[in-house]
């Protein structure tokens, strides 16, 4: 008997290993699996009640007393319009009163449409989703070990890996193309390789107006026309409306001017330095780009009131002791966090920045930087966390195989944002009558196993989680080596063709468009380079 039941035990459990394979290898629909984009956060918030108050106090002060200087007539105009006034040294002062109902009146539950629909993100409430940006000067070559000029094929590459990354809910741009010297063609350029690489919500800049105006002169066309556009704007303005501190930006502002008039989303970025730029004291960081953010807000809504914009107070740390920026510090952590916890105070939508390694390379340096600080932006409150995944070197450097092992640290941070859910089915009792008093004592095989086993689980695709042993077995894969490998894999096929050849033959015509129309690596090469562990 005893023999019998170790026979049925065993047979148990290898059709449990069986059945869970078979359920792993088929397809779940996406809006059950584990983890989807935009869920609700806020369970970090490294500020009380209290001192959020003093923030937002202090913020009004800075605005009210010290305000902002070099303002554009425009802006000067519709600031004193509405209650602001100049001072003798010409600074723009916001009265309280003014900012307080503009912050009650500014657009919240806003949509970033993409593309594609599947891919828009609903900024409402708490709401989060991860993206990329930033400005590198150097793409980062992991077989060489070393750093070179990012071209603009590598940024629609970059476009291309994070379309097919499910973790990656948006594409901002996130390197320089210095292949491409004349800044107005690079602004263009730049927008065009964007979209054309992937169809989630893109996000890019602009240095001057007519380079926006022409950037969205093909933007209506690939929408099919104005109203469609306006409609859904499947493309944002990261917008550096001033320079730290307290100064608006001039030209910046002009683009700003010019993106609201023409319906394109703003993210009003204020990017100051601790230590540098902004106070050194975390606080008065938090403090100085609130204020900053605040007085664009309130330039935006009356330019047009109700126009979608985002909070994008994005404080940097400085190593004190060399000056140099610190994106994977853990004071940039905190600092990114509280901002976030400001944005849900005033519950607008808001976007900060993770996810800066200071390591130079995929490595273990870099696997902590990311995590902490995406980790503790993710759970502030914030709607978008940009530079999440792919930068390197505090933002110098991209690398193209960090989006694919990035793309599986996103996915189990968004499994610890999702958190556990308590109700009758998930407190178990019933299963664990069925396994303690009638069943085989474990529960490989069960019912709620097996229907739990990809709704409440995720999986790395990368990495690894074998034993030793099988590790050992399989070549000792490599995770960097395997993204590598990855890289070329999806870069191989053919070129995406979600704008029609008929539309972007139109937009070649008009527009001078520098980007090639084939993939960087052809096929015949993918299958000489991969791991022995991976198949073609």
């Amino acid at each position: 008997m005893t023999d019998n039941r170790r026979r049925s035990s065993t047979s148990g459990r290898m059709g449990g290993r069986v059945a869970r394979q078979a359920l792993r290898a088929a397809p779940i629909p996406e809006d059950e699996r584990a983890v989807q984009p935009g869920q609700a956060s806020g369970r970090y918030q490294p500020l009380t009640e209290s001192e959020v108050l003093r923030i937002h106090q202090a913020a009004l002060e800075a605005l009210e007393q010290i305000g902002i200087a070099n303002a554009i007539p425009s802006c000067q105009e519709l600031v004193t319009g509405a209650g602001g006034s100049m001072t003798e040294e010409g600074r723009l002062l916001f009265p309280r009163s003014l900012v307080e109902d503009v912050v009650a009146s500014a657009a919240r539950d806003i949509v970033l449409p993409g593309q594609d629909s599947r891919y828009d993100m609903h900024l409402t409430g708490s709401r989060t989703y991860f993206g990329t940006a930033g400005a590198a000067v150097y793409i980062v070559d992991t077989e060489k070990r070393e750093y070179r000029d990012s071209m603009l094929q590598d940024l629609y590459n970059a476009a291309r890996i994070v379309d097919s990354m499910e973790h990656i809910h948006f594409f901002q741009r996130s390197m320089v193309p210095r292949d491409v010297e004349d800044p107005r063609e690079m602004d263009f350029n730049t927008c065009y390789a964007s979209i054309a690489g992937t169809t989630k919500h893109v996000g890019t800049s602009f240095v001057a107006p007519d380079h926006a105006h022409e950037a969205i002169d093909m933007l209506e066309i690939v929408a099919g026309g104005e109203k469609k556009w306006r409609e859904r704007p499947f493309v944002s303005c990261s917008c550096c409306h001033v320079v730290p501190p307290l100064r608006f930006a001039e030209d910046a502002c002009r683009v700003l001017e010019v993106c609201v008039n023409r319906g394109m989303p703003i993210l009003l970025l204020a990017a100051g330095q601790a230590g540098a730029t902004s106070p050194a004291a975390l606080a008065g960081a938090v403090v100085q780009e609130t204020a900053e953010v605040l007085a664009g807000l309130v330039y935006v809504n009356l330019l047009s009131p109700g126009h979608p914009a985002i909070f994008g107070t994005w404080p940097f740390v400085s190593d004190l002791r060399t000056g140099a920026m610190s994106g994977g510090s853990g004071e940039q952590a905190v600092l990114m966090a509280a901002c976030g916890q400001m944005g849900r105070y005033y519950d607008l939508p808001t976007g900060i920045a993770a996810g800066m390694a200071d390591s130079k390379l995929p490595d273990a340096q870099s696997g902590y930087e990311k995590a902490y600080t995406n980790v503790l932006a993710g759970h502030s409150g914030a709607n978008l966390i940009y530079e999440s995944a792919g930068m390197h070197a505090s933002l110098l450097g991209c690398c193209l195989e960090s989006y694919v092992i990035d793309n599986d640290m996103l996915g189990a941070i968004n499994r610890t944002i999702r958190g556990i859910e308590v109700n009758e089915d998930t407190l178990s009792l019933e299963a664990m009558r069925e396994v303690c008093l009638d069943g085989p004592s474990h529960y490989l095989g069960h019912d709620q196993t097996m229907a739990l086993m990809q709704r409440d689980y995720v999986y790395p695709d990368l990495g690894d989680r074998n034993s030793p042993k099988d590790w050992n077995e399989a070549g000792r894969p490599d995770l960097v080596e395997q993204a590598r490998y990855r890289v070329k894999q999806l870069l191989s096929t053919a070129r995406p063709q979600h704008i029609p050849a008929d539309v972007d033959s139109q937009i070649r015509e008009r527009f001078p468009v520098k980007l090639r129309t084939f993939p960087k690596y052809a096929n015949t090469s993918i299958c000489r380079s991969k791991p022995a562990t991976m198949t073609c």
